[in-house]
């Protein structure tokens, strides 16, 4: 049966088709988030570990790094600081440093450097998922030979010096050709980890019937495990979160066991806040003398002022109850249990199903 195993010093994940579903949290990446990349710039690292340690409460198993940062301030100063490999590996190795002084959880070193991958997978505890080999001919005689030395799985993207396909049949066949080049390196099946690359539902009505189709393809064929940028599905659409918590249990149900996707709900902001209190006042709601804003948000709906599991997260724990891999539904039972009855042991409202370990 196929596993991939990542470590840390003291955690294991697992990927398998008979194990819990594998949450790979986003949340460590600069791309698109101007604040995290400024800050990273100034070498603040509070907000990386802040994120890190949201996610693992809202139930990430392994955490993903991506260096992938912007110095333009550097840059001005530094020319150097406009190359991607003088930046990154420096960057790599601290941000794997500084998420290690905060949790134990195993990581996935991203970077499209190989540089940084190498900085990541040296700064790294354990056996951590490396993120990630394409079928490109140039990627993988730099890749895979990263992959052997230090003996971790990777992520193998189903692109090629043509590029991404359309159709699902080249898609397979890259993933097939990287899995046998890793077999030529003397790297098993077991630790090629297949993004069969999730296109917008949006762009292309077929998408899910596709991603659904190749991931039983390459668990039956190849009998590799699988992940995916889980939000590509929905973007560019309404209510993503309705999207993606279809697409996630569906996926599982064909085969997919992992992904890499956000574990949490974001906080309600101040501007939202703000917003949501003069439409109540307009409406000429008088609220409870002294109402904080977390009792606001839960009275009229709005979220949370605090960084909890997002719907996708409830999701996955459904999906894994459902597929007989919450043995006794322990997992679904404690993530919906409320608050103030998470020190009780288990007692009432548990009853008599049996534990697993979490």
């Amino acid at each position: 049966m196929t596993r991939t195993v990542i470590e840390s010093n003291s955690k294991t994940a697992i990927m398998g088709f008979n194990e819990p579903f594998c949450v790979i949290g986003e949340r460590i990446n600069p791309t698109g988030r101007k604040i995290l990349n400024a800050e990273l710039e100034a070498g603040d690292f509070s907000r990386v570990q802040a994120d890190a340690l949201a996610q693992v409460a809202a139930g990430a198993t392994v955490l993903d790094i991506n260096s992938g940062a912007v110095f333009s301030n550097k840059m001005a100063e530094d020319p150097r600081y406009a190359d991607n490999n003088f930046v990154e590996p420096d960057l790599m190795r601290q941000l794997v440093e500084k998420v290690q002084e905060v949790t134990d959880c195993p990581l996935c070193i991203d970077s499209s450097v190989p540089g940084a991958l190498e900085a990541g997978l040296e700064a790294a505890n354990g056996r951590p998922l490396l993120n990630s080999v394409t079928g490109e001919e140039e990627r993988l005689e730099i890749v895979l030979p990263l992959v052997k030395k230090y003996n971790v799985p990777v992520v193998a993207i189903s692109n090629d010096d043509t590029g991404i396909s359309e159709d699902p049949d080249v898609r397979f066949a890259v993933a097939k050709k990287i899995v046998e080049r890793a077999a030529d390196f003397g790297i098993p099946a077991h630790d090629i980890v297949v993004d069969p690359l999730v296109m917008p539902i949006g762009a292309m009505g077929t998408a899910g019937l596709q991603v659904f189709t190749l991931v039983r393809r390459l668990r039956d064929e190849l009998g590799v495990n699988t992940t995916c940028g889980a939000s590509n599905i929905s973007f560019g659409l309404p209510n993503r979160h309705g999207i993606n918590n279809a697409f996630l249990p569906m996926a599982m149900g064909a085969g997919m066991t992992s992904a890499i996707m956000n574990p949490i709900a974001l906080p309600v902001g101040p501007k939202k806040l703000a917003e949501k209190k003069a439409e109540v006042a307009a409406a000429g709601i008088v609220l409870p003398e002294g109402m904080d804003d977390e009792a606001f948000c839960k009275m009229f709906g709005i979220g949370s002022t605090k960084a909890l599991a997002g719907k996708e997260m409830e999701a996955i724990r459904a999906a894994n109850f459902l597929t007989n891999n919450d043995d006794g539904g322990a997992n679904w039972i404690n993530f919906n249990r409320l608050p103030e009855a998470a020190g009780e042991g288990g007692r009432g409202r548990r009853g008599g199903g049996r534990r697993r370990r979490a």
